[in-house]
């Protein structure tokens, strides 16, 4: 059998590393989000004889892998040892170890075999070896970043935390996130509630308020997709309503309760400041002009009522988001990988980024620093023009990009919708963040990109 090996230091007490290892998204932030991989089913957590079955993609064709824990001894080991799967053999050891009252070792063992013996290790060796190493590096730094963020607000204790619009990207990997921290999540949801679920239709005005009493914090996310689809008159009514009547809802419903939660953190977006060219744009600059800034505007001004409660309320306004997972960053990178990447439009129009794992760190910082409020640019301090992001992920994944998407093409294919976000740009720096001390992982875009798309 072949054998991999992963060490590394982790700024954690051994007993915190091996408690979030035990949390229950674990397995989730642990895999790359450049793997299509879905968990069909979990049946306990880490503890011997529990049960772990996955759908995952090499190339077109599906997967299943069905791994079963064994070895489990406290805060030091648990194996993942593969029943059924892609592998003639696999055996996963996590291993922890003290070095400090403050500081652990993490080890990944893996002992596996190729399927067809000598012949896939020929044929398939090297490019196992390869992703193996992709993605436990991806693994352990995942596992730093979090407790990094974590440890130091546990003093704090669990807090009981509320999103709306929780099954969308930015949703679930915050819901992810929190758990590590073990706080209480619930997701606002419109459909038949799961679990801890809590119903409500903003639409009818429909909530039981009972379920939001004693909450901390209470996220809203969501809202109709604006870069789903061109905008017609319905649609953007859609965009209007779902967003304006779904704040101003719970904003009220937050401000009636008798014991309201402390935050009430609400999604934005750098629309609200139009199409400014090469302007710096700070939380202080005023509202520009066209659909998304009308909106953005209403949007913001639908939380009042919670802030007149004495609710803390924040406004993050989010710039393009990263992530391998969905969003704008997939759609650029199919035809950069296919040698059809190029500019937009004249290529000078600003793009804002915010990598998804700084995105999550924002939201964190956000529920526990009182000196936020309002506006918050969120926003990583490294603004690019389109011609200069182009060149980036091109170098990012050794493809030229020679291939431009002429302004009127844009136009004709997506309409108002492609015009707004596509030949339309804002140069935002986050102010607010920077002077209250937020550490961004992922500063300058390429390393962004590198660690989203796995190539480090």
């Amino acid at each position: 059998m072949s054998l991999f090996e992963k060490t590394s230091v982790v700024e954690a007490p051994v007993e915190e590393l091996f408690a979030w290892h035990q949390c229950p998204h674990a397995f989730e932030r642990l895999t790359p989000p450049w793997e299509k991989i879905e968990v069909l089913e979990k049946q306990g957590g880490i503890t011997d004889g529990s049960r772990l079955v996955l759908r995952m993609k090499q190339w077109f064709w599906p997967i299943r892998w069905v791994v079963v824990h064994s070895g489990f001894i406290e805060g030091k080991l648990f194996r993942d040892t593969q029943v059924e799967g892609p592998f003639a053999k696999w055996i996963h050891s996590h291993q922890f170890q003290p070095i400090t009252e403050k500081t652990s070792q993490l080890t990944d063992q893996v002992e596996y075999q190729a399927p067809l013996g000598a012949f896939g290790d020929i044929v398939a060796g090297g490019f196992i070896a390869s992703k193996l190493k992709r993605t436990f590096n991806f693994r352990h730094t995942r596992t730093q970043h979090d407790l990094k963020r974590l440890l130091p607000l546990a003093s704090k204790g669990p807090l009981k935390i509320i999103i709306s619009g929780a099954s969308g990207m930015i949703g679930t990997a915050l819901t992810r996130f929190l758990t590590g921290g073990c706080h209480e999540v619930r997701a606002l949801v419109r459909r038949q509630p799961k679990g801890s679920d809590i119903f409500w239709n903003p639409d009818k005005g429909e909530i039981d308020p009972n379920s939001l009493e004693n909450a901390d914090v209470v996220i809203h996310l969501a809202g109709e997709n604006i870069g789903a689809g061109r905008w017609t008159p319905g649609r953007k009514k859609r965009i209007r309503e779902s967003r304006i009547a779904g704040t101003k809802f719970l904003a009220e419903t937050l401000a009636s309760l008798k014991n309201p939660p402390k935050v009430f953190i609400t999604s934005s977006a750098i629309g609200f400041y139009g199409d400014r060219e090469d302007e710096i744009l700070t939380e202080d600059s005023p509202a520009g002009k066209g659909f998304l800034t009308e909106v953005c505007q209403a949007w913001e001004e639908a939380s009042e009522p919670a802030k007149k409660a004495g609710i803390r309320v924040v406004h993050l306004r989010t710039g393009i988001v990263l992530s391998a997972n969905g969003g704008a960053l997939p759609k650029m990178v199919l035809p950069t990988l296919m040698g059809a990447g190029g500019v937009i439009g004249t290529g000078r129009q600003w793009m804002s980024w915010i990598t998804l794992e700084d995105l999550v760190g924002i939201f964190n910082y956000a529920i526990h620093s009182p000196a936020l409020s309002g506006p918050v640019n969120a926003t990583a301090p490294g603004s690019v023009t389109n011609r200069d992001f182009t060149k980036i992920l091109g170098k990012v994944l050794k493809r030229p990009t020679f291939f431009p998407l002429p302004g009127f093409m844009v136009k004709l294919l997506f309409g108002e919708m492609g015009e707004a976000l596509l030949l339309e740009g804002q140069r935002v720096t986050p102010a607010c963040l920077t002077r209250e001390g937020f550490e961004f992982l992922y500063p300058d875009l390429g390393s962004a990109l590198r660690w989203e798309l796995g190539r480090f």
